[in-house]
């Protein structure tokens, strides 16, 4: 770790924190605000959404700007779009709210850059533990999100309109901490080389594999998580419990930041795959079982543990699908994935929560988990193959 990466990790628990509070207030603001309450869900849905529009623009600006401007740029419209929401609740103005998030998932698609930067601030030696330790960063989020939320909820007369001005003066911190960063932008030859067409970088079965995996593993997450805090107020749980739910659940989402780098080197990318997969199970299994806080906070805590070994997995078996040349667009088409599947399952959380409830929502997570087992054991199969292969020839 150095001084950039230092640096970096803050940025990112400061983008934690806007996207943790955004998680524990946006469905309520939007159940609050919504014409009819299967839309509670829509602001969470727009971030997203916003987010998956705005991959090819990041992917343009941080090839002809570089990192530092692009991530400048994100954190502006941070600001800006947290201050717009904040006029959209005071003004009770659900669809303003709507289009707030959209604009505010720029920031977001920007963001989601930071890990892979991190791979590129240590170098070629220390990647694993660069990516895991800036992921980590998310602990500060997952302290001062959920807590940001419910001391600033009551600011003004209407419920949660301070949150989002607090959110404004967090994006200011990031951006100062992201202009001290020194960057290691490629140089111009390199960044105007296109490299090979994205079409057959998708191609391959390990960038398929890590889509699969990122992107499914974040959807579920994401599916849980936005369902969350309406579950917990339909079975008339304080929204203080709610807090500490979430807090324990982005904890559990980034502390192991600290050392699954260090599991990845030792047992290998797919092992520590397939343990996240069984601690989704378990999620499942303990949120099946009640609908007590200990249940939610165990469940939720497992869901971000899990989280945590699948995409910093992901990530890490991602670099080796692509070449320094295609990073913009590989990187582009792997969060374009992430995000077209999480605004999936934003708008679905709050349909079934609404409709079906916390049951059925458990219920219908085993099918993703499915597809992410399957995509492993072919991974696999392919790999075996490959050795089988060599071992023939030599």
């Amino acid at each position: 770790m150095n001084k950039n990466l230092w640096l970096l990790t803050f940025a990112q628990g400061m983008y934690l924190t806007n996207n943790v509070t955004f998680i524990a207030i946006n469905g309520l603001v939007g159940f609050a605000l919504a014409p009819l309450s299967w839309l509670a869900t829509l602001p969470v849905m727009g971030y997203v959404v916003g987010s998956a529009l705005s991959t090819t623009l990041v992917a343009r600006t941080q090839k002809h700007l570089g990192r530092k401007r692009s991530f400048q740029i994100g954190l502006l419209v941070a600001c800006a779009s947290a201050l717009l929401c904040a006029f959209a609740v005071m003004n009770r103005n659900f669809w303003l709210l709507n289009f707030s998030t959209v604009v505010a998932g720029f920031y977001n698609a920007n963001a989601q850059l930071y890990r892979f930067t991190a791979a590129e601030l240590a170098g070629p030696t220390a990647k694993e533990k660069a990516v895991s330790w800036v992921l980590a960063g998310g602990v500060i989020g997952a302290v001062l999100g959920p807590n940001l939320a419910n001391q600033t909820r009551d600011w003004f007369s209407v419920p949660f309109a301070g949150a989002y001005l607090a959110l404004a003066l967090v994006a200011v911190i990031a951006l100062i901490a992201i202009s001290l960063i020194q960057f290691k932008e490629r140089p111009i030859s390199e960044a105007k080389e296109l490299g090979r067409p994205l079409s057959e970088i998708m191609r391959q079965p390990l960038f398929i594999v890590c889509v699969v995996s990122a992107s499914l593993s974040y959807g579920v997450m994401n599916l849980l998580m936005a369902a969350t805090p309406l579950a917990m107020e339909m079975c008339n749980l304080p929204f203080d419990q709610t807090v500490l739910v979430l807090e324990w659940h982005v904890i559990g989402m980034f502390a192991p930041g600290f050392f699954t780098g260090n599991l990845i080197r030792r047992w290998g990318v797919l092992w520590v795959m397939r343990a996240g997969i069984l601690l989704y199970i378990g999620c499942i299994a303990i949120a099946l079982s009640g609908v007590t806080l200990p249940h939610f906070l165990i469940a939720l805590f497992l869901l971000g543990v899990g989280w945590n070994f699948l995409f910093t997995s992901s990530t890490t078996l991602a670099l080796e699908a692509y070449r320094p040349e295609e990073r913009d667009k590989a990187q582009g088409a792997i969060n374009f994935f992430v995000f077209f599947t999480t605004a999936l399952s934003a708008l679905s959380s709050g349909v079934l929560i609404t409709t079906q409830g916390w049951a059925l929502l458990n219920w219908g997570s085993i099918v993703p988990l499915a597809c992410i087992v399957f995509a492993l054991l072919w991974l696999g199969a392919k790999r075996n193959n490959g050795l089988h292969k060599q071992s023939k020839i030599g």
